[in-house]
């Protein structure tokens, strides 16, 4: 099941969505929903977040 970012913008432009997929993460732009979709291991998709919440992290 997709589920739309709550920070895409509000005028339904710019829209990402998510969706756990057994081991893995599926992200797919909302407006291109045949189109290309990535593919993260779980503990790569924690580490982006993490790299997001806190640019440290990766000693940046």
């Amino acid at each position: 099941m997709w589920r739309k970012s709550s920070h895409s913008g509000g005028d339904n432009t710019d829209c990402v969505e998510v969706a756990v997929e057994g081991a893995h993460i599926l992200v797919r732009d909302s407006k291109r929903r045949t189109g290309p979709v990535l593919v993260f291991r779980r503990t790569a998709w924690c580490g982006l977040l993490a790299g997001l919440e806190d640019p440290a992290v990766d000693g940046f």
